[in-house]
């Protein structure tokens, strides 16, 4: 099976019924990525495929050969700490950080999707031009990732910050590894 995984083309041979996730943490070593539930409840697992969030643990790497795919681990650019990390130390946005990299995932994915004009749950209006991420929305569009220590002001408060000032506007699975390290 043939990736790119974090920027970099990766070919791996794996059975057909490894998960997205067994593949990441088992075989590429890249334990970031945390299995929680297993069944897609958590959230723990979620990754961008094609700058996409999905649950990983619900996913056959299989399905996704020949497409990118994001990991926290891809999130940083060398030393330096992906914004939206940054912005979950500056707000106390994790405990014991477990649900992290799947909320950090998740929140660039949907920066994508409110980009992209996909409404949600509480969307007041399913055909607006532009969607607002007030507190009920972002709360809504981030409810499949749980956090048992409760730290969710301090998640809403990171993502919303970044948010606000662009830095989730672009997905790192569309940054190539070369433009990666020009930016750091």
């Amino acid at each position: 099976m043939q990736f790119t995984i974090n920027g970099e083309p990766t070919e791996v041979s794996a059975d057909i019924r490894t998960s997205l996730l067994d593949l990441l943490r088992n075989t590429l070593g890249l334990t970031g990525t945390k299995k929680g539930c297993d069944q897609g409840a958590c959230g723990a697992c979620t990754v961008l495929v094609d700058g996409e969030r999905i649950n990983s643990c619900l996913a056959l790497a299989v399905q996704y050969q020949g497409r990118s795919i994001t990991t926290v681990e891809g999130l940083a650019s060398r030393d330096t700490l992906h914004p939206l990390q940054q912005a979950f130390v500056d707000h106390d946005g994790l405990q014991c950080g477990y649900c992290t990299p799947g909320q950090l995932c998740s929140a660039i994915g949907m920066a994508g999707e409110i980009r992209r004009n996909f409404p949600s749950a509480v969307s007041k209006d399913l055909s607006a031009e532009h969607y607002l991420l007030d507190g009920e929305e972002l709360r809504e569009r981030m409810s499949g990732n749980l956090c048992r220590c409760g730290a969710y002001n301090g998640i809403v408060e990171a993502i919303s910050g970044s948010y606000s000032r662009g830095e989730l506007d672009e997905s790192p699975s569309q940054i190539s590894p070369a433009e990666r390290r020009v930016r750091a």
